[in-house]
């Protein structure tokens, strides 16, 4: 089918490439020559996407020839205008930028950057900068369950989901083992309400840090599933984060703290080893 789509594809495109004159003086295969460069149907065929229907591989075909056309003609009468001189300054220096900074990752990776934090350093930092990690949105915990309406379980679910009694959490699993389209017991890590508010087809009003200030339970039947929602524990916004949920954050800033130092540290390296060696010569005050 592809291979048809395909064929439909290229004649489209022949028919659509002809000028006035046919382009009875194109090669067999080339669809288009602006100039000395010419679009080929191979070229076609490796920028089509696979799995599109005749019409649409006609219209991508006459779009891509359009467009290639359109880039040639263009970049023809730019660089008769533009000054290349400059352009091709800019491409050197922008070679040489991306060289140094695919080799700064490169030794950044190797010699630092897999290198973990530990908690400690995790914990002075979180200590000192706590007021940065202000909470956007509630962070709860909880019990949150998605089960059929039908699930012969339900009742029993219902009567244990907002225990905290050993023997009944363990009732509860066995319970939604088998009918539970979602079950998330989060009593002892805190998680964005977003994540909940996500899941359930609910109007939960437009302010999140009002609804978990009032509402501690859920239960609802919504398109033929019941929502069950038990929050034991809010932290509201503006609160700052407990250290687990900032821990991400830190260790961002951290390794952009490590990743400068390190490009220093290798800076200077370099230049002493060229300096040394001789392949750097001075003759100038660089207040070293």
């Amino acid at each position: 089918m592809n291979c048809r789509c395909l064929l439909i594809a290229m004649l489209a495109a022949v028919a659509a490439c002809k000028g006035p004159e046919g382009g009875a003086d194109l090669a067999d295969g080339t669809l288009a020559r602006v100039g000395l460069e010419c679009l080929t149907r191979t070229d076609l065929a490796h920028a089509m996407p696979a799995g599109l229907a005749p019409d649409d591989s006609t219209r991508f075909a006459r779009a891509f020839i359009r467009n290639w056309i359109d880039t040639q003609l263009v970049d023809g009468v730019a660089a008769e205008q533009v000054d290349m001189e400059e352009v091709e300054a800019m491409v050197a220096q922008y070679r040489r930028d991306l060289i140094m900074r695919r080799y700064r990752d490169r030794m950044f990776a190797t010699d630092a950057g897999a290198v973990a934090f530990s908690d400690s350093v995790v914990d002075d930092y979180y200590a000192r900068h706590s007021a940065d990690f202000v909470l956007e949105r509630p962070l709860i915990r909880g019990v949150y369950i998605k089960v059929p309406d039908e699930a012969p379980e339900l009742p029993q679910i219902r009567r244990l989901y907002r225990s905290t009694k050993p023997a009944d959490i363990d009732r509860l699993e066995k319970a939604v083992l088998g009918s539970a389209i979602h079950y998330d017991y989060f009593r002892d890590n805190w998680i964005d309400w977003e994540q909940v508010e996500a899941r359930v087809p609910y109007d939960f009003g437009g302010n999140p840090s009002d609804y978990v200030r009032s509402h501690r339970n859920l239960d609802v039947s919504l398109g033929g599933f019941t929502y069950l929602l038990e929050i034991s524990d809010v932290m509201p916004a503006g609160a700052v984060m407990p250290r687990a949920t900032a821990r991400p954050l830190i260790e961002e800033r951290l390794t952009a703290e490590r990743r400068r130092a390190y490009d220093a540290a290798l800076r200077e390296r370099l230049f002493d080893s060229a300096l040394s060696s001789g392949r750097l010569r001075l003759n100038c005050d660089l207040g070293l």
